[in-house]
């Protein structure tokens, strides 16, 4: 367990303001930062960032927390992780008996395994086993040099080649399952997971191998199988080259694409911004971290129907992300591979220097699905267009392609905009009631799952609660007057506790205080409660008022309880009950 005095110290050397800053755009209002929330999608900024108190909290989803709560959201690491990060950041050594966390040290052994496991496929390519996946890779269009830039390899097609060899140098076949390079077979013995596949490693910001891709070359299985996820690699939250790609530092703009060898044959033509999603549709979250490298994104998809849609769906991702989109016309190929094949770079980057813009794109679709000679085709037409410019965050390229449209379907600026104008309206309503603060606390009913038997005694222990956090001097007069029995939610009895032993030991009541052994959901209840705390007029008698409702509420029996009286149980506590009504 890491000691609280060198946390307080990690969080003095670990401006809140600085951190998020480089990873969400803030604007400061006052004595308060806002900006757009890097966990949920928006489009108006509820992510709201406390400099004074050195937390964060987003009014949209609920996320809150401190400075290591915000790494570990934002890099998804465990609690240790994120301080080792932060520690290395501020130039600190984290105490050694740290190291013992069995989360972390488990992802130590998962990078070496896949490290051993590049190696081995990569080794694997260049022996007569390997010369098929050679073959292919060359036949390609592939140079060896661009093969070994991208640590491309070969896992041959015996059942525990990489398995044997992994268990040689010390690692257990437990950890290869977590590791999802081996599975369990129904005799109990481990066998490969990539077997007779090319391999593509997939390396994160850091240079560590975090997972694979496979392409099989022979028999059964999915043409393409990527590593699920596991403690070191999540798919949605990474994208394939980037490592190559952020090199440059801050891009003007990133070609996205459907798969590996899209992006490899783009590297190896000069095209080193190219990345690709891993086995899944673009994410908000491979967004939102693409927006931390560029502002523009080239969609380079393929031209079948399939791609089209995919496009269309990146497009409102990037939006959201706030990163401009344009899209790629392929003419005469499939996807960007086969064009530089036919074509080779400079072509491809006359299509890049051509590549239309989001709207233009989606607007040339729209136009092509109706009939807009007719009238019903015109109507059809332009309610999915409006739509579409409702979706636009800046009212002055709203305006714009409003009189595009007008010219286009002769009608009027005003008109589409005042339908424009009407969609906006709904969909703001909706968004306010689904971010109410009704809703966010209707989203902790898993964390709290007291609160809906027991509103009242709950509502008590958040009154308790907040007026501590806004009045440290209570603490004092709040001991020996309630105990953590008198709680009925398990989580605000952890949450009173961890507080009184943090006064005790005379450290300042912060977020930091409820890092180990809170969980993330957790922290986001704590992090509102200091919020509203924060906002609220809570003072010193508030917090004893609350303790003795607490202590009321407490006294009285469940429907249950009552149930499991005897004879003078209950008579004794019906007595007691109309003393308590008659004042007596």
């Amino acid at each position: 367990m890491i000691p609280q005095s060198f946390i307080e110290e990690l969080r003095m050397h670990s401006d809140i303001e600085s951190v998020v800053s480089s990873y969400v755009q803030l604007k400061r209002r006052g004595r308060i930062l806002v900006g757009l929330c890097p966990f949920h999608s928006e489009k108006t900024g509820s992510f709201t960032v406390y400099p004074e108190s050195q937390s964060f909290y987003c009014f949209g989803c609920g996320a809150g927390g401190d400075v290591i709560g915000f790494i570990r959201r934002i890099e998804n690491l465990e609690y240790v992780e994120a301080i080792k990060l932060l520690a290395q950041r501020a130039g600190m050594t984290v105490p050694e008996d740290a190291a013992e966390d069995r989360t972390a040290m488990l992802k130590t052994r998962i990078l070496e395994m896949n490290r051993e496991a590049a190696r081995f496929y990569y080794d694997r390519l260049i022996e007569p086993a390997g010369e098929p996946a050679l073959r292919y890779l060359l036949g390609r269009g592939l140079l060896p040099k661009t093969i070994k830039h991208f640590g491309l390899g070969y896992a041959p097609a015996q059942w525990s080649a990489l398995t044997d060899m992994l268990a040689k140098k010390g690692f257990k076949y437990e950890e290869m399952e977590a590791a999802c390079l081996a599975r369990k077979g129904r005799n109990g013995g481990y066998y490969d997971v990539f077997r007779d596949r090319v391999m593509f490693p997939i390396i994160d910001l850091r240079g560590n191998v975090i997972g694979f891709g496979g392409r099989k070359m022979t028999g059964d299985g999915p043409k393409y199988y990527n590593s699920p996820d596991t403690p070191v690699f999540k798919k949605t939250k990474n994208l394939f080259a980037l490592n190559f790609a952020k090199k440059n530092g801050k891009l003007p703009y990133l070609i996205l694409c459907e798969g590996y060898m899209d992006v490899i044959s783009m590297h190896q033509a000069g095209f080193t911004q190219a990345v690709a999603s891993l086995g899944t549709s673009l994410t908000s979250d491979q967004c939102r971290l693409a927006a931390a490298y560029t502002d523009e994104a080239i969609l380079a998809y393929d031209s079948d129907e399939a791609g089209q849609k995919a496009t269309r769906r990146a497009i409102g991702l990037l939006d959201e992300a706030g990163i401009h989109s344009r899209v790629l016309s392929i003419p005469e190929a499939k996807d960007p591979d086969e064009f530089i094949k036919k074509f080779g770079g400079g072509k491809f980057k006359q299509l890049i220097e051509g590549s239309a813009g989001a709207v233009e794109y989606e607007l040339g679709k729209i136009g092509a699905k109706y009939e807009t000679d007719t009238p019903e085709g015109k109507i059809m037409a332009l309610k999915e267009a409006v739509n579409l410019l409702a979706e636009m965050k800046n009212p002055l390229e709203r305006e714009v392609w409003a009189a595009k449209l007008a010219a286009d379907y002769g009608t009027t600026k005003e008109g589409i905009l005042s339908q424009v104008t009407a969609k906006l309206r709904r969909k703001a309503r909706a968004e306010n009631q689904r971010t109410s603060p009704a809703a966010v606390r209707a989203a902790y009913s898993d964390i709290i799952p007291e609160k809906v038997k027991n509103p009242a005694a709950a509502a008590a222990e958040e009154r308790l609660l907040g007026a501590m956090l806004r009045n440290p001097e209570a603490f004092g007069s709040l001991s020996g007057k309630i105990s953590g029995s008198d709680f009925v939610c398990a989580l605000y009895r952890r949450i009173y506790e961890s507080a009184m032993n943090a006064a005790a030991m005379g450290y300042e009541l912060s977020l930091s205080v409820f890092g180990e052994g809170f969980s993330l959901e957790e922290q986001n209840v704590i992090a509102r409660l200091f919020t509203v705390a924060r906002e609220s007029h809570y003072t010193e008698a508030d917090a004893l008022d609350a303790a003795a409702a607490m202590k009321k509420l407490r006294e009285k029996k469940t429907d249950e309880e009552i149930a499991g009286l005897s004879g003078n149980e209950l008579s004794a506590y019906i007595e007691k009950i109309r003393r308590e009504k008659s004042g007596k």
